[in-house]
């Protein structure tokens, strides 16, 4: 069987030249990364190799001169032979999991395996048994989180309903936001002060595409919690599209406002926002403008804001760009 192209096989072949020296270099690796080589002769089904790791991993005194049968259950054991004789009839590595039973413990492993020619069949055994332990508390974990957050939304959204905010962000809407912007720019204009205003987008996610609707709306919706949580009384923060946000930062300059939104930015990327076990990721761009310094109209200040976080997401997404200033 010749070596696929281009694997390290097919690299230690061509290189005849290395003797012993690169298998030997390849089994040293072997049982420092926690993998356990056996070698088991086809015809008896008896191991003729197998380390010393993998005694201990299988909690015997001795594999060597063992068979399967002798170590694992009779339902274990069909199934390591039903993997071993595709192994054989295909002459193609394959990698395989295996769910066993040892000493009343049950624990999990993965198995690589390889013909050495006709007669003998190379295993290679790795334990995931604390991984999968692992996976397992991860997923109830973030279970128990879906269902608070389910919970603190429907309590949110009863409390707010006929409020006049929009229900899935728990945020004012666009019409609220254009009153309090104008209103912002009046007293602004009067008091010889700055503020600042944030357009935000959500970035593209590959949950939405996978999942759809309902990924979508938990999205928008742990945005809006992390916009009301980091937001001040006299700010504003409201949803003023399908996937688009803006926040009005009173009394605020704009590297003051570059650092807030920073801030934000980064509390977003490590909020857990979850729908069916899976962490969504929340990634935001934004564009910051400033008044009067950005522009002093408000056409030309909305304007700043969306150019910048344009430049945000065209830039890749997940930062912050401050809207240019035009001098002369």
């Amino acid at each position: 069987m010749q070596p696929p192209p281009g694997s390290l096989a097919q690299w230690l072949k061509a290189h005849a030249e290395l003797g012993d020296e690169g298998i030997d270099g390849l089994a040293a690796l072997i049982e420092p990364l926690g993998n356990q080589p056996a070698i088991k002769a086809v015809a008896s089904g008896r191991y003729v190799f197998a380390s010393a790791g993998l005694a201990q991993m299988l909690e015997r005194e001795v594999v060597v001169g063992c068979t399967d049968a002798d170590i694992l259950r009779p339902d274990e054991t069909n199934a390591l032979r039903r993997v071993e004789q595709t192994v054989m009839a295909q002459r193609l590595p394959v990698v395989s999991e295996h769910k066993l039973e040892i000493n009343g413990r049950r624990r999990e492993f993965t198995v690589a395996r390889l013909a050495l020619g006709q007669e003998f069949l190379l295993s290679v055994w790795h334990e995931i048994t604390e991984e999968r332990q692992r996976e397992a508390h991860l997923r109830r974990a973030l279970a128990q989180i879906e269902q608070q957050q389910g919970s603190m939304e429907q309590a949110r959204r009863e409390l707010e309903r006929g409020s006049g905010r929009d229900e899935v962000s728990g945020l004012y809407m666009r019409a609220q936001f254009e009153d309090q912007l104008l209103r912002e720019i009046d007293l602004s204009t009067r008091e010889h002060r700055e503020f600042a205003l944030v357009a935000i987008a959500l970035d593209p996610s590959p949950a939405v595409a996978s999942l759809g609707e309902e990924a979508q709306q938990r999205l928008l919706e742990g945005l809006g919690r992390m916009l009301r949580l980091n937001t001040r009384a006299m700010d504003s923060a409201c949803r003023i599209g399908e996937q688009r946000f803006a926040v009005l930062l009173s009394g605020v300059g704009l590297a003051t406002a570059h650092a807030r939104m920073e801030q934000l930015r980064r509390q977003c990327a490590g909020q857990i926002v979850v729908l069916h076990g899976q962490d969504l990721g929340l990634s935001i761009s934004m564009g910051v403008s400033s008044f009067p310094h950005t522009a002093s109209r408000l056409d030309d200040l909305v304007a700043a804001s969306e150019n910048a976080v344009h430049e945000a997401q065209r830039r890749g997404g997940n930062q912050v760009v401050l809207a240019s200033i035009a001098f002369g």
